[in-house]
């Protein structure tokens, strides 16, 4: 959440025509000709209409290589770690309860659905009554719905900070505004591994939304590839990096979906020295690929684990939206990097309810699920 992640996380299945022929009415139709000499034939032939053209058929894709099996002893591991985004000037958890929580997302209280809110709120309904924008529509992660504004109409973007990078807030039909806040513990173990690093340090964002994360690193003094299949999302991220005049860093935008990118860069001999996968349930590629979370995860870590450099600093995982634990991805983290030292830790990503005025220590809502290597 991001926001990736394929697009605006709008993942809708492609519509297929397809047609038979019967054969018996070939068979009438050819007994039917007129005869050769006949002027029959160039009467009908000026009446036909010209056949169709063909589309070209897409070439194969090439079968995905087999998974690597891994020597050597499994990381240490850490868990479960619970990584807690506080609240901010630019960012607070409010409230949450019945299903939703109330956020303030610079000038704007927003309010949004949220199934892992089960309890009751916190604060009066007058408080929450006064939010700018409400989120109405399917409660699903990536379901379809619309904004409400109660007080007056707002405008698609609004200006934000986080880390000291600034970039658009923005109301999507997908519920999500633009960035996920609780990224923010990742975003910050990052910078500060960029910072202390001493040595150019190579960054790659998979499934990279709208580039908040990538600003970040970039402006730490990383050099960054970031990747998505939406158009969209690369052309928010390229706001965003204007926004902040931060076009001089050095950041590729790359529209592609992201396995096909990795196997590639696995075939060229590309390292990076840390990597950030923010993989979608499910989703579709620019040119259809399918993804599938829970069957192509496995390959999308081993293929990482191929393009991390020798001085590799770590590899983050986060998943959401999905029925499993995050013992799952930690184990398979751990067996992913067999041999390679260093530690996994794995747990959840929460967000602290912090009231009004930022000052309330309240309730942990869970987010999302992570695993991440660390080298040692």
């Amino acid at each position: 959440m991001g926001e990736g992640w394929y697009g605006d996380r709008s993942f809708s299945g492609a519509a297929g025509k397809f047609s038979t022929d019967d054969g018996r009415s070939i068979v009438k139709d050819r007994h039917r000709r007129p005869k050769i000499g006949s002027a029959a034939p160039a009467k009908a032939q000026a009446q036909r209409a010209p056949a169709p053209k063909k589309e070209p058929r897409p070439a194969p894709e090439a079968p995905a290589r087999p998974l690597m099996r891994r020597e050597g002893e499994k990381p240490a591991e850490r868990l479960p770690v619970i990584l807690e985004t506080a609240g901010s000037d630019q960012y607070r958890l409010i409230d949450s309860g019945a299903g939703e929580k109330l956020e303030q997302y610079g000038p704007y209280r927003i309010v949004r659905p949220e199934a892992q809110a089960l309890w009751q709120r916190s604060l009066p309904d007058s408080v929450w009554d006064k939010a700018d924008a409400l989120f109405t529509g399917d409660t699903e992660e990536d379901g379809m719905g619309r904004w409400r504004f109660p007080k007056a109409a707002l405008g698609e973007t609004w200006p934000m900070k986080l880390l000291d990078v600034d970039f658009h807030g923005r109301f999507t039909a997908f519920r999500h505004v633009g960035v996920f806040p609780e990224q923010l513990a990742h975003w910050s173990w990052m910078r500060e591994k960029v910072e202390k690093a001493g040595r150019p340090v190579k960054v790659l964002n998979l499934f990279g939304y709208t580039g908040v994360a990538s600003l970040i690193a970039a402006s730490a003094g990383a050099e960054v590839t970031h990747v998505d299949a939406s158009k969209k999302a690369i052309g928010w991220g390229r706001e965003n990096q204007a926004l902040g005049r931060m076009e001089k860093l050095p950041i590729r935008w790359i529209c592609e979906d992201a396995m096909k990118f990795i196997q590639r860069e696995e075939r060229r001999g590309s390292k990076y020295d840390i990597i950030l996968t923010d993989p979608p349930k499910f989703g579709r590629g620019p040119n259809g690929e399918v993804w599938h979370l829970f069957d192509h995860l496995p390959l999308m870590l081993d293929v990482c684990r191929e393009i991390l450099s020798p001085r590799a600093i770590g590899l983050v995982l986060t998943a959401y939206s999905i029925r499993a634990s995050f013992y799952s991805i930690h184990e398979l983290m751990r067996e992913t990097m067999r041999g390679a030292g260093g530690t996994v830790e794995s747990g959840e990503l929460v967000i602290r309810e912090s009231g009004t005025d930022g000052k309330v220590d309240g309730r942990a809502l869970s987010t999302s699920l992570f695993s991440r290597w660390i080298s040692a």
